[in-house]
């Protein structure tokens, strides 16, 4: 039988291994990816480190993986060899119970899945996925380009698009890493009045180099108080990992104004006085279904907004998990099969 070089987890808090395995095979309503890139994404820590309960090991992670369709199981009429796809965070649902149908998909109580969780993802040179979990991927971006749109991309483009925010309101972008970097840029490129928060007067000339209106150095200035300066933040999205940091700006909001979580802080303070003196509101979001993938992705084509990015062969994959781990990566770190 064919094989694959594959990168591998055996235990919680356990090494990579490289091993060869055998080519898998699509089952009923799945498709073969031949991996070409998969993104390196802080959450799949809760894999390696064995974080996620009840996880079976041996298991492959990545879950921002694009490549081309090689094969497809019984029953898939919508996708072909050769096509351009991606997977996401969002491995497919079933569609039966109320919650998957009203999005709260980590609240599904019967079939949610999700990629290097669920099933193997991509740190590997192939691998299986549903057939509802996929996304097409334009032909403008390369493999390399789209991998962390998967996760990272989507995750900041949802949020914001899914906002009560609308062209020409004053929005907020704590942090300017793997999920900021991205979020100004969306935030620009859907027309607002983009402010880039984050440590550092260094970090100025990146801010204004993706467009944002304004940069306040969290540092020597108060973000709350500069953001009221400027009218108070219809939308504050928040994609540090660090609590307190997004405690200090919730203050920045205007009257109704939100503050949107994606990053995985392990805690912060909401004071209540000021959600009930500004009628605020505190939500997190997380990813998307495929179509929000496609979504992403054509948005990006469209308006320009590309990853900066770090790239290792699949060999390296130790090495460049630490490095994102680490924070020494600045942005994104991808991985690649060379196939």
């Amino acid at each position: 039988m064919p094989k694959m070089r594959a990168a591998q987890v055996t235990r919680p808090g356990g090494p990579f291994e490289i091993v060869e395995r055998e080519i898998p095979q699509p089952g009923a309503g799945q498709v073969r990816i031949k991996v070409q890139a998969c993104g390196i994404c802080h959450s799949d820590s809760l894999v390696k480190e064995g974080h996620w309960p009840g996880l079976q090991y041996p298991r492959v992670l990545g879950h921002e993986v694009v490549g081309v369709v090689d094969a497809v199981g019984a029953g898939v009429t919508q996708w072909q060899p050769g096509q351009r796809v991606g997977v996401g965070w969002h491995g497919g649902h079933c569609g039966t119970c109320n919650n998957c149908r009203s999005g709260d998909f980590f609240g599904c109580t019967v079939n949610l899945q999700i990629t290097g969780i669920s099933f193997d993802g991509g740190y590997a040179e192939y691998m299986i996925a549903p057939a509802i979990a996929i996304a097409l991927v334009p032909d403008d971006l390369s493999a390399v380009e789209a991998a962390p749109l998967m996760c990272a991309g989507i995750t900041t483009y949802n949020a914001l698009r899914n906002s009560d925010a609308r062209s020409g309101d004053l929005v907020g972008v704590l942090g300017l890493g793997g999920l900021g970097h991205l979020g100004v840029q969306y935030a620009v490129k859907m027309g607002f009045k983009t402010v880039a928060i984050a440590r550092g007067k260094d970090k100025e000339p990146l801010a204004k180099k993706l467009g944002a209106w304004r940069y306040i150095d969290s540092q020597t200035q108060d973000p709350a108080a500069e953001l009221q300066k400027l009218g108070g933040a219809k939308v504050i999205i928040a994609t540090v990992t660090n609590g307190d940091a997004m405690s200090a700006v919730q203050g920045g909001l205007g009257v109704n104004g939100t503050l949107i979580v994606i990053g995985a802080a392990q805690s912060m303070q909401i004071s209540p006085l000021v959600l009930i003196g500004g009628r605020h509101s505190v939500k997190g979001w997380y990813s998307g279904t495929a179509i929000d993938s496609q979504d992403t992705l054509a948005f990006s084509v469209l308006s320009g907004v590309r990853s900066m990015n770090e790239v290792y062969p699949l060999e390296r994959v130790a090495e460049a998990y630490e490095r994102m781990m680490s924070g020494k990566a600045r942005f994104r770190v991808v991985l690649t099969t060379g196939l």
